[in-house]
């Protein structure tokens, strides 16, 4: 009922919200994900009024939207969203969003569907995890800086001056893992996980990636999930089972309870983030560090 609700007070909203648009003469962006938020804040700079929805530790797979969300979505110039089902309960939102002509941007239709990892189990048949091959994040960075080129064509110099450093730092975040990585053997690359967000990560950099629950975490384990994977563990001999920042850790516990009942050593690694970055204001807050925190994590564990 409450959904139904404000999906009907969104065109109210809309009306009396309408004339507070750029009112500091700034283009008012509205992002999902803390990911998303990051890449934005890189290109935009202070050019733009900059809203989040999501923060350190939220789970974008079961995120519902609030009233103060539709305020912030009515009154935005622009919405950048990952797509590919990702924020699964704002997609009506997104829909009514773009009848009141407020233009919604899924970072995901930048990529090229040829280069998209397939689910069976998920509904757009698509892994939306996309940000954890750092190539699909480049022209992720492209598309946010043309189209915010488009809206603000007096800041187009800006945003391709800020697109092309932070592209630089993506060239080099991507040369830096591929060196942590090397340290790892090969045979030791398998990394287990609460759910299956690191598809794009495996493929990009050589790890066999298996996860407990499905591509999204509205999916849960069962007993037999459990069993199957503590199989898994101690036929490959993997020394270590990461738990998720934005997932509960009560999965990976019982998997490792699992393993140890059976005679066989598994320890949790450490926390990766996966749907989210971490603490605003830290390392792990920002894209690059994320990504840094998450790869050193995984090979000091399986080493």
């Amino acid at each position: 009922m409450k959904k139904t609700f404000l999906l009907l007070a969104i065109p109210l909203v809309f009306l009396n919200c309408k004339t507070d648009k750029k009112a500091n003469g700034k283009l008012n962006v509205v992002t999902t994900t803390s990911m998303i938020t990051d890449l934005v804040s890189h290109i935009g700079g202070d050019q733009i009024n900059l809203q989040g929805l999501m923060g350190s530790g939220v789970d974008p797979h079961l995120y519902k939207a609030s009233e103060g969300d539709v305020n912030k979505f009515v009154t935005a110039d622009i919405i950048f969203y990952n797509g590919l089902h990702l924020e699964g309960k704002l997609v009506e939102v997104f829909e009514k969003m773009q009848h009141q002509n407020i233009k919604t941007v899924a970072l995901a239709d930048a990529l090229n569907k040829k280069t998209l990892i397939g689910s069976t189990y998920f509904a757009s048949n698509y892994d939306p995890h996309i940000w954890f091959s750092v190539d699909n994040w480049k022209l992720a960075t492209k598309h946010v800086v043309t189209i915010l080129s488009e809206a603000v064509p007096e800041h187009q110099d800006t945003f391709k001056a800020n697109g092309e450093i932070y592209l630089k730092q993506l060239d080099a975040l991507e040369e830096n893992l591929k060196n942590i990585i090397e340290t790892l053997p090969k045979e030791k690359r398998i990394l287990v996980t609460a759910h299956d967000a690191f598809n794009y990560f495996g493929k990009s950099f050589g790890f066999e990636v298996v996860g407990l629950q499905g591509i999204s975490t509205a999916t849960e384990a069962g007993v037999q999930d459990v069993q199957r994977l503590a199989a898994f563990i101690i036929e490959k001999n993997v020394k270590a089972i990461f738990v998720e920042s934005s997932v509960p850790k009560r999965t990976i516990e019982a998997l490792k309870a699992a393993v140890n009942s059976k005679n066989h050593q598994v320890a949790i690694g450490g926390s990766l983030y996966s749907d989210a970055l971490g603490n605003t204001g830290t390392p792990e807050g920002t894209y690059i560090g994320m990504f840094e925190h998450n790869v050193n994590t995984i090979v000091n564990a399986l080493k």
